[in-house]
């Protein structure tokens, strides 16, 4: 057996490029390189520059062999989770969910089993507030560079000088369609709603998500994306209302039904939009002229994270751009890191679904922190859903 550290000498630069591979190539264990080598801070670092730890606050930290992630439909590549488990031993449960309504309800209930998870910008101050959400331990987050990070979409996960969150993406909502079987151009939130009722009847869908389905309904009459006004929202539900029997489904998993031709329209999330267009060129993604929305999704920890340890892990390992822009290219959601969208193909950052013209987003609105436990839209919401 080599010689380590425990052993009183240091390991030879040779040996402990040999650990190394072994490690890569799974001879043996996380832990067992570690007492092999004698791996402490100081070469912990080491480590993490050439990919292997996540971060050296881990170094003598058990990330145990599995842990849990809250995310989006169609949000990760599956490689990243893969490579994170070969890197670290630890597996990552994938959670989907289709609103932030259901990821608050989860938290709230306690024990979600979430190590990680990640919420809309406008979420965030509601989970601070509700002492369910952890202030992040950013010694623990080298990766992240927020000198790097566009201060217009990531402000949101900074409260009072406290950072609880960091970016994953920004994007916007708008609606997908397909062209073949929809022919007449659309630009509109009023020609979407229209057309689910005619042309698109039993071929459209929208989102199992109050903040964009009333959202996008409120567009139609030129309201506020945001609006709680009862008036406002009286006349969103009556649209709505109207719209319900003429819809294929609704759901916030609506790239089966687009992929397998049963949906022809959709609303749709940015990511989602580059994907089906990406592979169905026929697919386009539309942003309604009247305005709509635009988000920013983060990555925090929840205070009752049953694996913290690995929590930080994956995150720092998410940060790492060379990670980051392989998920920015498998889910096509545009980054808020200036490091990432250098390693970014042109083609990619020339793409009008990912960077719309600024006229697009000049109308569109982030989501108001009121929307998210707003009983009215609640309650709009779920009548909506038993019609």
């Amino acid at each position: 057996m080599s010689k380590s550290y425990r052993d009183g000498l240091p390991i030879s630069p040779e040996n402990f490029v040999d650990q190394l591979m072994r490690l890569k190539r799974g001879s043996i264990g996380r832990r067992d390189f570690l007492g092999l080598t004698g791996l402490g801070i100081a070469t912990a670092v080491m480590a993490r520059e050439i990919g292997i730890m996540p971060t050296p606050a881990f170094a003598a930290e058990s990330l145990g062999d599995r842990m849990s992630i809250a995310t989006w439909p169609n949000y990760h590549d599956p490689a990243t989770f893969e490579n994170f488990k070969k890197d670290t031993g630890v597996a990552v449960e994938v959670n989907v969910f289709g609103s932030n309504e259901e990821m608050l309800a989860k938290l709230q209930a306690g024990a979600s089993g979430w190590s990680l998870f990640v919420p809309t910008n406008y979420t965030i101050s509601t989970y601070k507030k509700l002492g369910i959400i952890e202030p992040l331990e950013m010694a623990k987050l080298p990766n992240f560079d927020g000198s790097q990070e566009d201060p217009r979409f990531t402000s949101e996960g900074t409260i009072d000088g406290t950072i609880y969150a960091v970016p994953k993406n920004w994007g916007t909502t708008g609606f997908a369609v397909n062209t073949k079987k929809l022919t007449k151009p659309m630009t509109s939130w009023k020609e979407f709603w229209d057309t689910a009722m005619a042309e698109g009847d039993s071929r459209t869908m929208v989102h199992d998500y109050q903040l964009t389905t009333i959202g996008n309904a409120l567009k139609y009459y030129g309201y506020s994306f945001n609006s709680l006004k009862q008036d406002e929202l009286a006349k969103a539900e009556e649209l709505l209302l109207k719209v319900k029997p003429h819809l294929f489904a609704v759901s916030s998993d609506y790239q089966p039904g687009m992929r397998a031709g049963d949906a022809w329209m959709t609303m749709c999330w940015t990511n989602d939009g580059a994907q089906l267009h990406r592979d169905i060129p026929e697919i386009a993604y539309v942003l309604g002229k009247e305005g709509g929305e635009i988000w920013t999704d983060f990555y925090a920890i929840p205070k009752d994270a049953p694996n913290k340890p690995a929590g930080y892990a994956l995150l720092n390992y998410l940060m790492n751009p060379q990670v980051a822009v392989k998920e920015h290219l498998a889910n096509g959601a545009p980054s808020t890191d200036a490091r990432v969208n250098k390693l970014l193909p042109k083609e990619v950052l020339d793409n009008p679904i990912l960077y719309p013209a600024a006229d697009l987003l000049t109308p569109l609105e982030f989501g108001a922190a009121a929307t998210l436990t707003d009983p009215g839209r609640a309650e709009l919401m779920a009548r909506f859903k038993s019609a």
